[in-house]
């Protein structure tokens, strides 16, 4: 076990703009999250967790194949970037919970409006995104009747 700590060590030192690198674009990403997820869930409509995603009509089904396409992979890659970042922030500084929360919405995955949902309905997750949105003039983020 002692080898293999020496030896992680010696890499680091051997790789210290590589460590750098990595330092910097941690505290760059940790104060861009401080700003875009307060952003991106104020601007959430307070009705969005009431309509089913597969009952709205797809706002790009006029554009060009190509421009839907396009559009949809760069959501989803943004939405695992806050994903992961978000994770990263379960351990790291950050507002881990909800950087996931917005990189889950981003994403296109099946079953995720249960997940949101069920997510929100933690009491701290929740208390957490009204005080945000009330610090933007927002009403808070409605959620549907539980199934219970």
């Amino acid at each position: 076990m002692i080898e293999w700590l020496e030896i992680g060590t010696e890499w680091v030192r051997s790789h210290g703009q590589l460590m750098w690198g990595i330092g910097i674009l941690s505290g760059v990403t940790f104060l861009g999250t401080l700003i875009v997820v307060p952003l991106l869930l104020t601007w959430m409509p307070a009705d969005y967790f009431l309509h089913d995603p597969e009952d709205q009509e797809d706002s790009w089904v006029g554009q060009h194949p190509a421009l839907r396409i396009t559009v949809r992979i760069l959501k989803n890659v943004l939405g695992l970037v806050f994903l992961v970042m978000g994770i990263g922030m379960l351990v790291l500084p950050g507002q881990g919970i909800l950087t996931i929360l917005v990189g889950i919405t981003l994403l296109d995955l099946p079953g995720k409006r249960k997940f949101e949902v069920g997510l929100l309905r933690q009491k701290n997750v929740h208390r957490a995104v009204d005080w945000l949105r009330k610090k933007g003039n927002r009403d808070p983020l409605e959620l549907p009747p539980r199934n219970d």
